[in-house]
């Protein structure tokens, strides 16, 4: 796939925003990690967080960034796949998926919204080809993985490709910002849902490899979009405590653009979420994985 040059650049309404210059990415790029021990250790600030984080992982690939709209163009101009946001409900109107709305300050499931409009239709993805691709629920993601040849990441995967053998951070700001304070991460900053002062540069998503790598080299790991992993969540009881049995939730990691010191704070690779496996949103999108030959 051609070479994604993302120029990033100030957000709008956030005049003292660092400009930031992408990193060129290869649209196909895949990082190998080697296998090894993860223990997400004694620093799980919330109830949920006592679930997974431990275990052996065995050797695998990994995209070095989000899946990215124009990657998901090509698997939908190959395959003619129609996204769950896009097929009609039981009254005929698309399904839709879920908008964060930042005028209103609140979510809103709208029927118009879908991975080419994520915010509805009255947007687009036009000159959007490096962001990373929203409103697909995990069907969609598993969809194009299997196109891909890959896989969605196990949740243990996800986070050891993210963080190592290393137990979680301590500091639950630790891999969002830097000592000085500086962002590693596209998160909120303020008070959530009011107001994003864009101090990191974006208000909104950022196209992918607008922030430093990990260790591994990947790119987005914190902040921007939560990402699906195929794990069922579940919470320390064992319990899908989120969704009935026949509607389950699937394990969502990382923190997206809406977390906020005063709201989720869950910009760290040990935060879990569940997320609807049958609802896309403006803020969840995925990457792909393969076990090692």
């Amino acid at each position: 796939m051609a070479t994604l040059l993302a120029a990033c650049g100030q957000a709008p309404s956030a005049p003292a925003a660092a400009l930031r210059q992408c990193a060129p990415l290869n649209g196909a790029a895949q990082v190998a990690i080697a296998g090894g021990r993860l223990d997400r250790g004694p620093n799980r600030f919330e109830p949920e967080e006592q679930a997974g984080g431990a275990g052996d992982v065995a050797s695998f690939s990994i995209d070095s960034h989000e899946v990215t709209n124009a990657q998901y163009a090509a698997f939908v101009d190959a395959t003619r796949y129609v996204t769950v946001a896009e097929r009609p409900g039981p009254d005929g109107a698309p399904m839709g998926a879920a908008v964060f709305d930042r005028a209103q300050a609140r979510w809103r499931i709208d029927p118009t919204a879908n991975w080419r409009h994520p915010d509805g239709a009255t947007s687009n993805i036009e000159g959007r080809g490096a962001y990373p691709v929203v409103a697909v629920a995990y069907e969609d993601a598993t969809a194009y993985a299997s196109w891909a040849g890959r896989r969605l990441p196990t949740e243990n995967e996800w986070e050891y490709a993210a963080r190592g053998g290393a137990p979680a951070p301590a500091d639950r700001r630790a891999e969002a910002f830097d000592a000085h304070g500086a962002a590693r991460a596209n998160t909120w900053q303020g008070v959530f849902p009011f107001q994003d002062a864009g101090e990191d540069g974006f208000i909104g998503l950022a196209p992918v490899g607008c922030f430093p790598p990990n260790a591994n080299g990947l790119y987005d790991m914190t902040g921007n979009v939560w990402e699906w992993t195929s794990d069922r969540f579940l919470g320390a009881d064992g319990v899908d405590t989120a969704r009935a049995p026949d509607a389950p939730s699937r394990v969502i990691k990382g923190g997206s653009q809406l977390c906020a010191p005063n709201f989720c704070a869950r910009y760290r690779s040990g935060s879990r979420q569940p997320g609807d496996e049958g609802l896309g949103m403006s803020h969840i999108g995925f990457r792909t994985v393969a076990s090692a030959p």
